[in-house]
């Protein structure tokens, strides 16, 4: 029999007791009552994977055909599949620049777009822009203003110079300082990039 403290207890509210007799019958109830799968939000929408797929891409004006899983990014297929290795895979997290390509005229890290989201869009590798004969002038001014050491940043600052070149054909040092912010250089050879560009502007031959 309960005595007259703990009839008081009861009478204020749910005693301790009470409350874990109470936690321990919930926590029995299976937490997922029921499973439903997934579907998605427009049931025309096509489904990728698990395995490959086959995609195309126009690399440098060039279909290129191949098959990669979804998980596989821009950077990994031009790299393994086409052997268009000039995008270097340094920090693999959109920080460095060093994979930077054109997409569509704009610049965009190839290590953070997946394959297959890059299909039906025009993308300009550093490649894409020397001849065998002829460098880029962006490529020779760089050359020209020693704006290379171990070359790992390079063919992405090639790239970046050449969008920002196309978007404002004669940039500030502001407008080139903001440009160029994307792209980082382990080596300090900023100073030689940024007269680079300016030397491109002031009338620098300039390739499509």
């Amino acid at each position: 029999m309960p005595d007259n403290g703990e009839k008081a207890r009861r009478g204020r509210g749910v005693s301790r007791r009470d409350f874990l007799k109470a936690s321990s019958v919930t926590l029995s109830v299976p937490l997922v009552l029921e499973q439903t799968a997934a579907k998605p939000a427009d049931a025309g929408a096509r489904i990728y994977g698990p395995g490959k797929t086959p995609i195309t891409l126009l690399v440098n004006n060039k279909k290129l055909n191949t098959q990669v899983e979804p998980r596989v990014t821009l950077l990994e297929a031009l790299r393994h599949e086409f052997e268009l290795t000039g995008a270097k895979r340094v920090c693999d997290r959109a920080s460095c620049g060093a994979c930077t390509v054109i997409m569509n005229g704009k610049t965009v890290y190839s290590c953070s777009v997946l394959a297959i989201e890059a299909q039906g869009k025009s993308i300009t590798t550093v490649e894409g822009l020397a001849t065998p004969n002829q460098l880029h002038a962006v490529q020779q001014a760089i050359v020209n203003n020693d704006g290379q050491q171990c070359g790992f940043c390079t063919p992405g600052f090639v790239v970046a110079c050449k969008a920002l070149l196309d978007k404002t054909p004669n940039p500030s040092l502001e407008q080139i300082h903001r440009g160029l912010s994307g792209n980082l250089c382990r080596c300090g050879t900023y100073v030689g990039l940024k007269a680079a560009v300016q030397e491109v502007a002031k009338g620098g031959r300039r390739n499509a």
